[in-house]
């Protein structure tokens, strides 16, 4: 099969486009014949920083279809469609998966829809309510809110009734979010974000602050939650060395926590599988929306990675095998 390779760390160049064996299947795993893959910011940092073999496929989500079922593995067929989250290996044309990290596709959805959905919305219900706690009524922070999990985060604390800031450093990405329900844009490249929150919230803060960039952004968020409010930190994608005090927690009794969902897949397995399944169904219905900004070929893998790292794009970057 042919495949996005990393064979070092580096920048986006590094990607190639090679010939690699076709995967193996273990007894509990199907193997997938990949339609579209989303990029995720974690496979950015991975291909930057380390990589647990020098022949690496980066990739944690995938659409497509079943092309061949372990012997254990029940409740699907062949030419099922099917989205797929994994550890490694999307960006290529075939992948085998774990069975019980594999969801049918509803009808109504495209491949390219599903392939950006189970990451950033569980993700997103993870960081708004199962560690987020948000109520009705609140106000919640998204720091960086024109990424994929961004917009699904954005979406759905409009739809639980808060009232919703979210920062970007392109006004024109802000105003797109308007209609998805931002309520309030802050962008980060002109404006003091602590400051227009408050002025915001006339001093107040917010109950919530959802933070998909790290410790770039971290002193802002920490600044800017209110008393007993909450951080709901995902990843480092902004990759800063340094990383801000935490005394804010402490002086304002507030309390921050990390999501990393592939952790919450292997240990809260069942619960995660629900929320994916629900998220499925709530943008097959037309209540969210899964956003897409752009599709590059496989072959073009290094300039996909580009589109993301530039930070200009709005939505998820996918893959086409």
């Amino acid at each position: 099969m042919r495949a996005a390779v990393v064979h070092q760390t580096g920048g986006s160049s590094i990607l190639r486009y090679d010939e690699i064996p076709d995967p193996d299947i273990a007894p509990d795993q199907v193997l997938i014949e990949v339609k579209a893959a989303g990029i995720q910011g974690g496979e950015v940092i991975a291909r930057s920083r380390s990589l647990p073999t020098s022949s690496f496929v980066l990739g944690g989500q995938a659409a497509g279809t079943i092309r061949e079922i372990g012997s254990q593995v029940g409740g699907f067929k062949r030419g099922d469609r099917v989205v797929a989250v994994m550890p490694h290996g999307s960006n290529a044309e075939l992948a085998s998966v774990d069975a019980e990290l594999v969801w049918e596709i509803p009808p109504s959805l495209s491949m390219e829809e599903a392939a950006a959905i189970p990451i950033e919305f569980a993700t997103t219900h993870e960081s708004l309510f199962e560690f987020g706690q948000l109520e009705e009524g609140q106000t919640v922070l998204v720091q960086a809110a024109a990424s994929g999990v961004g917009i699904a985060t954005v979406q759905l604390a409009k739809r639980a009734g808060a009232t919703v800031f979210g920062t970007s450093s392109d006004s024109s990405r802000l105003e797109r979010l308007s209609s998805l329900g931002l309520d309030f844009g802050i962008n980060y490249a002109t404006s003091d974000v602590a400051a227009e929150v408050r002025r915001r919230t006339h001093g107040r803060g917010v109950d919530l602050v959802v933070d998909l960039v790290g410790a770039a952004t971290l002193a802002s968020s920490l600044d800017v939650i209110a008393n007993r409010g909450r951080v709901a930190l995902v990843g480092d994608a902004g990759r800063s060395d340094t990383w801000p005090s935490l005394l804010q927690l402490g002086i304002k009794n507030a309390t921050m926590g990390g999501v990393y969902l592939l952790n919450g897949l292997m240990t809260d397995r069942p619960r995660i599988r629900a929320v994916v399944e629900s998220s499925l169904r709530q943008v097959a219905k037309g209540e969210v929306s899964a956003v897409l900004d752009s599709t590059f070929p496989l072959s073009e893998a290094a300039a996909a990675h580009a589109r993301v790292e530039s930070r200009s794009a709005f939505g998820r970057v996918l893959l086409i095998p």
